[in-house]
């Protein structure tokens, strides 16, 4: 899938369990929690595609979202694609074709989503809020770039950056300062899942029961039937599926306000 279709994929899967949670599990979040968790979601769910390199010193190529940060996230995107073939040619068994690039690989794992989001977890925990505005200025950052595809293009890398460092900062300033803030590294994994659940219905499949080796194969592509694939870049995927997408993510935004919306209007009546 697209960027947009992922990011908006992990915004709607975010609000919607965060909806599920209050209402079958009576687990609320604060505002800003929730503003945090789903953007943070969202740019999670493009994370997996900075395996994608281009060319660096001339600022081409790559994913949309390697793109995020300028010159710096094509670099970045540039040494995780050489670390995903590594470890691909480092555990590729006899069947496992030769690939001359990463992408679909390591970063699209599940033992990836888990290590992120563990990892995320526990350098929250350890650095407390220093730890947070850096995450959150990255996470922020994706989720624009993929969000709001159009506009970060135009503005440009530098925009993006300052206001994903403006985003951060203000939520870096209201958060408490007592906590390991474990939904940040939660809603990072997720995000990473969400990502590698949206490229399974596509073409390509991906390789999601890595590293359990399948017929003297790692790394074996799984997948949706290909009569039913989605095509990247279809009018499915841009028109049906994010409109479906946006349909979701409005209704458990709605579904999440409306009672604190009600509960003021009683309040004033």
């Amino acid at each position: 899938m697209m960027g947009p279709s992922h990011a908006l994929s992990g915004a709607a899967v975010w609000l919607t369990g965060s909806w599920a949670l209050g209402q079958f599990a009576d687990y609320h979040q604060a505002p800003l929690a929730l503003a945090v968790g789903t953007a943070v979601c969202a740019g999670g769910a493009l994370l997996p595609d900075l395996d994608l390199s281009g060319k660096v010193t001339r600022n081409q190529g790559g994913a949309t979202v390697a793109h995020t940060f300028g010159v710096a996230t094509l670099f970045l995107a540039e040494v995780v694609e050489k670390i995903s073939l590594g470890v691909y040619y480092a555990t590729k068994l006899s069947k496992d074709p030769r690939r001359n690039n990463g992408h679909r690989t390591l970063t699209h794992t599940i033992p990836f989503a888990a290590l992120v989001g563990w990892g995320t977890t526990e350098l929250c925990a350890h650095y407390g809020k220093w730890a947070v505005v850096g995450v959150l200025f990255f996470m922020i950052g994706l989720a624009l770039r993929g969000l709001f595809e159009k506009w970060a293009a135009r503005a440009g890398w530098l925009v993006v950056t300052l206001v994903s460092a403006a985003a951060a900062w203000f939520t870096f300033a209201n958060l408490p300062g007592d906590r390991g803030y474990p939904l940040i590294g939660t809603a990072v994994g997720v995000g990473c899942i969400v990502h590698v659940l949206g490229d399974m219905i596509t073409r390509a499949g991906v390789p999601i029961l890595w590293p359990i080796p399948i017929k003297r194969r790692m790394w074996t592509p799984f997948g949706v039937p290909h009569s039913i694939a989605l095509r990247t870049g279809s009018k499915t995927e841009t028109v049906v599926l994010r409109t479906a997408m946006t349909i979701i993510a409005v209704l458990a935004a709605v579904g999440l306000v409306a009672p604190s919306v009600l509960q003021r209007f009683n309040n004033g009546a």
